[in-house]
Order: structure tokens, then sequence, then C-alpha cells
């Protein structure tokens, strides 16, 4: 499974960015997606995954109620819609997906539980 992030970019405190990942599989209805974000000299860091069917959601808590995760199974995509941003935002953002097999989206939060990743794109948020 190949997959392309997108949208990430330079902003201000406060302001909003909207990351997008395609994945070009026929079966995208079997993976849970996430998202993870590694910043300079720090781990990388889970920050929000989301269910197949996009009723389950599971946020770091530094961002609930500024991102929100969502899922399109007809386009494929996943997206994350950052607002609020603060400096500590700043990191590369990473797509990730993994296999379905009937585990709850609450312990998808380490990425050794992940079977496919993107390149990443920078988010950068300035004070």
């Amino acid at each position: 499974v190949e997959l392309v992030e997108s949208g990430g970019g330079l902003v201000q405190a406060g302001g909003s960015l909207r990351l997008s990942c395609a994945a070009n599989t026929r079966t995208f209805v079997g993976y849970i997606m996430g998202w993870f974000r590694q910043a300079p000299g720090k781990e990388r860091e889970f920050v929000a995954a989301i269910s197949w069917s996009g009723e389950d959601k599971h946020y770091l808590d530094g961002v609930k109620g500024r991102f929100t995760i969502s899922r399109d199974n007809f386009e494929n995509t996943v997206t994350l819609q950052m607002n609020n941003l603060k400096p500590e935002d700043t990191a590369v953002y990473y797509c990730a997906a993994a296999f379905y097999t009937g585990q709850p989206i609450g312990i998808m939060v380490q990425s050794p539980k992940y079977n496919y990743w993107g390149q990443g794109t920078q988010v950068t948020v300035s004070s």
C-alpha cells in the first residue's frame, strides 16, 4: 500500500492546516488509519487514529478539541484537520495504515502496530 501525504506548510500560531493522505489500495476499508508526527530530536509520536468505518476515533490528549481525523472510504483518503495550531505542533506528520483484525482503536497508539507509512509532510507553526 502506498500512502501519499499532502497539505503541510508554514502557518502562524492559532492558524489551521488540513493534511490529506491518499492510499492506493482496493481494500482501504480493511485498514485502520493513523497520523503520527516527529519533531527534530524527538521520537515519533501518535496523533490520531480512525477505525475502518470512521465511527471510532482516538486522539493524543494534547490535540483533543483542536485536531479532527476523518476518512473517505470511496476516495481512499484520510484527513487530519488541525485548528488552533501551536508552535509545539511543529513536526513532520506521517500517515500510517494498519491491517484491521478486530483490534480496538484505542490500542493503535504505537508505531510498530502499523504496516505501511507515508513519506511525511512538514508542518511548521511560527509563534
